[in-house]
């Protein structure tokens, strides 16, 4: 063999993977079918968002709130040239760092389409047209997803758009509809409604971030429209169709009721399907289910147990993080190690701002399991520091057991809580309990107090700032 494992996909789950097996002393190889390093979320996911993110952010606050702490400007206006430049600068910045990764931990770099040509070949075929074979004993198929489309909609790229191309636009949009309220939507949504564009969310479902935690779709929503988002909720989109540079949209609620709506650009942004495709599964006996996804047992291993699969092409939630903690789990298995992952406790963040963060169960999954809970939240404008940085949206909710007190879920929107949800992912990990986390000293001013005071509600109602 040439190798002792071959990482299919340079994603984060790819890449980490193969660091973690160089860092075990294998002889490890990754294939990447783009020119640069880093998958979607390096390229045109989490890092290039968040770039755009934190540049509207700045607009939006210079726009509407410098004059408040006494910061006048004049002629402020949007360069969106300038906010793209810098986001691409951003993204080869980290990409060049993933490239010295590779180069540090003397991992071998193949760049080419990579497809199975048995259980333990790959074939990488460059766009020349050439193609060369590698072999290995273990195989990690990482090759992640991409944005999911419904069959009546053609995706143009021009004006019918994906969130690769909404991060590459040439003009603030006018309107853009936004079809799919979950969470790249809301992240892109927030991107151009800050510098000016008007937003209509059209969702299927009767709130938006569905998989998280009701109370945070409602709090969002409610911020959002501050921004003059419209939401339809409970729509089903039945046609697109793009003429010049207009789009229309007819969606329908379940009475039936049609709404058609106009716009220059629509997102569509209806969730992400593995990329599983072209990869030559059957020739290493491997299949996948109806949504194109790999079957795994609990060890991440394949029919074939040599081959594993781990990140978006797997199931459960398509989070950069959950793919790097698979690919160091595989890693270290394979070096014959045991590791673990707690699914439960991987968090989700939403980047709008306020942002949104979650872990453990949500109060509808602990409804539906008859488990006997008890709530405790706080609101961010009972917050000393919320209201220094006129950041006072949202709340922090806590789930605990009724009779242990264990917390079982913490759900938080407001500013910083992808930072702050860190807190509660360690504290559930060492399963602590509300009264726990009530108890300890939390520095003051700060936005983490918030958590404190939602576990002291939920501790016999205790909360001390309200």
């Amino acid at each position: 063999m040439d190798y002792q494992v071959i990482v299919i996909g340079s994603g984060p789950g790819g890449y980490v993977a193969a660091i973690r097996c160089a860092q075990l002393g294998m002889k490890t190889a990754i294939v990447e079918r783009y020119p640069t390093l880093g998958g979607t979320c390096l390229n045109v996911g989490c890092i290039p968002s968040k770039a755009l993110l934190d540049s509207s952010e700045h607009y939006h606050n210079a726009a509407h709130t410098f004059t408040e702490h006494g910061i006048d400007l004049k002629g402020l206006k949007v360069n969106l040239t300038q906010m793209i430049s810098r986001k691409s600068k951003v993204v080869k910045e980290n990409v060049e760092g993933i490239k010295y990764l590779m180069k540090k931990n003397k991992i071998d770099v193949h760049h080419g389409h990579g497809s199975f040509v048995d259980e333990h070949t790959i074939q990488v075929k460059v766009e020349d047209g050439s193609s060369k074979n590698i072999s290995a004993q273990n195989i990690i198929i990482a090759t992640g997803s991409k944005p999911a489309s419904l069959p009546f909609i053609t995706l143009d790229k021009k004006r019918v758009i994906t969130s690769t191309e909404a991060l590459e636009l040439k003009e603030v949009p006018k309107h853009m509809i936004i079809i799919g309220g979950g969470v790249i939507g809301m992240e892109l949504g927030s991107v151009y409604g800050r510098l000016g564009a008007k937003i209509s969310v059209v969702e299927f479902m009767d709130g938006i971030i569905p998989s998280m935690d009701k109370t945070m779709g409602k709090e969002l929503q409610k911020s959002l429209a501050k921004l003059g988002f419209e939401f339809y909720l409970k729509h089903k989109v039945t046609e697109v169709k793009a003429k010049g540079q207009e789009v229309k949209v007819v969606a329908e609620n379940a009475e039936g009721q049609k709404i058609e709506l106009t716009g220059d650009y629509v997102l569509v942004s209806i969730g992400r399907r593995p990329y599983t495709d072209a990869l030559g599964l059957e020739k290493a006996g491997l299949k996948t289910d109806e949504r194109g996804r790999i079957t795994v047992n609990e060890g991440l291993q394949t029919e074939k147990k040599h081959i594993y699969a781990i990140g978006d092409v797997i199931k459960g939630a398509m989070l950069a993080h959950k793919a790097e903690e698979e690919g160091v789990f595989v890693a270290e298995s394979i070096a014959g190690q045991h590791p673990h992952i707690n699914y439960l406790l991987i968090p989700g963040v939403v980047y709008t701002w306020p942002e949104v963060a979650s872990v453990g169960y949500t109060e509808e999954e602990l409804k539906t399991q008859g488990r006997a809970y008890k709530v405790g939240s706080f609101p961010f404008k009972a917050s000393g520091r919320a209201r220094a940085s006129m950041d006072t949206d949202g709340l922090v909710k806590v789930l605990a057991d009724k009779n242990s007190d264990e917390l079982l879920g913490v759900h938080m929107i407001g500013p910083r809580t992808a930072d702050m949800i860190a807190e509660a992912v360690v504290a559930m990990e060492f399963r602590a309990s509300a009264e726990d986390i009530a108890r300890m000293s939390h520095a003051h001013p700060t936005y983490t107090e918030v958590f404190k005071e939602a576990c002291l509600a939920a501790t016999e109602n205790r909360a001390l700032h309200i």
